[in-house]
C-alpha cells in the first residue's frame, strides 16, 4: 500500500474494497526482497566486505523462507543485519484495531478467539483498521536474563481470580512472540538462553503454537525468527538443545574484514566523528591502516582469546581516541591542524582495555596493557614494512643516519619536528600521500611514523623517559 494515511481504508468494509490482500510475513519479505534484488537496489545499506560471502547466503536463505541464525564472533554485524531485514516488509499493514485483542491481527485472518467473536457481532462498516510501521513490527531481545514469561507469556492470575478458566486462551498473558504475530522477532546471544525458553521457541518454530504451564493455545502465529550466537558456544555441547538447532532453516556464518581496506571502509562509516569544525582534524591514511592492523594483530595473536573474538568496536574506540588526543594536543597548543601521530597511540589504553579477552593459557604473565603495546609495535612493523618495500627505506632513513636526536611526544608541538628536519627527503610525498613538507603537523605525524617504522625494523634505538620518546642512530 503506497497511499498517504489519510485515504487509507479505516474499517473492513473499505478495505474489502481496496483489494488488500493477506500473506504470510515471510511471503511479505520474499516479494519485497525480489523487487530490491531485481532493481538492482542496494539490499544491505552499510554492511561493507560480505558481497560474496554472507550476502548470497542471506539472499538464498530469504528466499526460501527460512528461520535464520547468524554465527559469528562480536562485532561482525549480526545485529545490523537482522535489522535491515526489516526493510523488507510492507511499509504498513493493516490490523483489526479492536479492543481485549493483544495482538495486530490480519482483519481477514484473525487467529484469536477475541477477534473472531468480535467479526462476528458486528457488520464490516464498523470494524475499524489500523496500520502497523514495519519499524514496529521487529522487536529485538538478548537472551541474557529473559524469562518464559517475558517471550512467550504466562497464565495471568488477575483473569483467574475474574472466573476464567486456566485453559483458555483468555487466562493468558501474551509474551513477545505472540505479540509480534505477522512480525519479526530476533533474539541475540541465543546459547544463553535458559532451556526452558528454549523449549517453548523449538515448539513455536514447529508447530507455530504457544503452550503455557501444559496448556495448549493453538494459534497459527505468523512469525519471522531469527538468532544470533557466537560459535564458541553455539557449538559447545548442551548450551544449545538438538530440537532447537535442527527446526533452524538457514545458518549465516559472518566474518571479520578479509582486507585491511574493508576495515578501515567500516572505520571511517562508523566513527561517526565529524572532522571538520572550529578544529579540523586530518587523518593520514599510514594512521587509519595502524589501527586497523592493531585489530587485525589482536584477531591473530595467541596472548588473545580467539574464541571471544575482536570487536569492530576495538577499531572504532580507538579511531575515536586517536583523533580526540591530535585534536586535544592542537587545542592546547594553538595549532591550526590536528593530524594524528604515532605518540597519540599512547593513549588507546583507555579505549583497549576491557575489550580484549587474554588468553589464559597463552598470555602467562602478560597484563593487558603490555599485550596492548606489542599489538602496536607488531602493526608498526607491519604496516611500515609494507611501506618501505613499496617506496625503499633508504632516502627515509638517511636523514637519521648523521647522529641526528629526535624527541617526540603527543604534547609536542608540530614546529619542533620542523626545526629537527628541516629537509623532507622527496620519497616522503610519494610514500604518505600527503605532502609531508606543506604543513608542520602533516611533517610531524610523518616523522613520528618514520621513527617508529625504523626503531621495529631495528635501524635506530629508541628511549623513554618522563612520557617523552628519544630516537637516535
Amino acid at each position: 500500500m503506497t497511499n498517504s494515511i489519510d485515504t487509507r481504508p479505516k474499517n473492513l468494509a473499505e478495505l474489502r474494497a481496496s483489494g488488500w490482500k493477506s500473506q504470510s510475513v515471510k511471503s511479505e519479505i520474499r516479494s519485497n526482497f525480489l523487487k530490491a534484488l531485481s532493481s538492482g537496489s542496494a539490499l544491505y545499506p552499510g554492511i561493507i566486505g560480505y558481497d560474496d560471502t554472507v550476502i548470497p547466503e542471506l539472499n538464498i536463505a530469504l528466499l526460501a523462507g527460512h528461520d535464520l541464525l547468524f554465527l559469528g564472533e562480536k562485532g561482525q554485524a549480526k545485529s545490523r543485519l537482522m535489522r535491515t531485514i526489516a526493510r523488507f516488509l510492507d511499509e504498513y499493514v493493516p490490523f483489526l484495531d479492536i479492543p481485549d485483542v493483544p495482538i495486530h491481527e490480519d482483519p481477514f485472518q484473525p487467529i484469536t478467539s477475541a477477534a473472531k467473536d468480535y467479526l462476528s457481532k458486528h457488520p464490516p462498516e464498523v470494524v475499524p483498521i489500523g496500520w502497523w510501521h514495519r519499524e514496529d513490527r521487529y522487536v529485538e531481545r538478548l537472551a541474557p536474563g529473559t524469562k518464559f514469561a517475558d517471550i512467550i507469556g504466562e497464565i495471568d492470575p488477575s483473569k483467574l481470580t475474574g472466573g476464567v478458566s486456566m485453559g483458555s486462551e483468555a487466562a493468558l498473558h501474551f509474551g513477545l512472540i505472540p505479540r509480534m504475530h505477522r512480525g519479526i522477532f530476533a533474539m541475540n546471544e541465543l546459547p544463553e538462553l535458559d532451556e526452558l525458553v528454549q523449549v517453548g521457541l523449538f515448539n513455536i518454530l514447529e508447530e507455530r503454537d504457544v503452550q503455557i504451564r501444559g496448556y495448549p493455545i493453538r494459534f497459527d502465529l505468523d512469525i519471522f525468527i531469527m538468532f544470533s550466537a557466537n560459535p564458541s558456544t553455539y557449538n559447545r555441547s548442551g548450551k544449545v538443545i538438538p530440537q532447537l538447532k535442527d527446526r533452524i532453516g538457514s545458518i549465516i556464518q559472518t566474518h571479520y574484514p578479509r582486507e585491511r581496506t574493508l576495515g578501515i571502509d567500516i572505520l571511517k562509516q562508523e566513527s561517526g566523528i565529524d572532522l571538520g569544525g572550529d578544529y579540523p582534524v586530518q587523518v593520514p591514511y599510514f594512521m587509519m591502516e595502524l589501527i586497523e592492523e592493531i585489530t587485525s594483530q589482536a584477531r591473530a595473536s595467541k596472548y588473545v582469546d580467539q574464541a571471544s573474538g575482536v570487536s569492530a568496536r576495538f577499531s572504532l574506540a580507538n579511531y575515536r581516541t586517536m583523533v580526540a588526543s591530535a585534536r586535544h594536543r592542537a587545542v592546547l597548543l594553538g595549532e591550526p591542524l590536528a593530524v594524528p601521530r604515532m605518540s597519540d597511540l599512547g593513549h588507546l589504553g583507555s579505549s583497549s582495555l576491557g575489550k580484549l579477552e587474554l588468553d589464559l593459557m597463552g598470555s602467562h604473565q602478560m597484563t593487558e596493557r603490555k599485550v596492548l603495546d606489542a599489538l602496536i609495535a607488531s602493526a608498526t612493523k607491519v604496516v611500515f614494512e609494507q611501506y618501505a618495500n613499496e617506496f625503499g627505506v633508504s632516502a627515509i632513513a638517511e636523514i637519521f643516519n648523521k647522529g641526528v636526536r629526535i624527541e617526540v611526544g603527543d604534547l609536542l608541538p608540530s614546529d619542533v619536528y620542523a626545526e629537527r628536519l628541516k629537509h623532507v627527503p622527496p620519497v616522503w610525498q610519494t610514500a604518505f600521500e600527503v605532502n609531508a613538507s606543506e604543513h608542520p603537523a602533516i611533517r610531524a605525524s610523518c616523522v613520528e611514523f618514520v621513527l617508529a617504522g625504523l626503531y621495529s625494523m631495528d635501524r635506530i634505538s629508541r628511549a623513554s623517559k618522563h612520557g617523552k620518546v628519544q630516537y637516535e642512530v
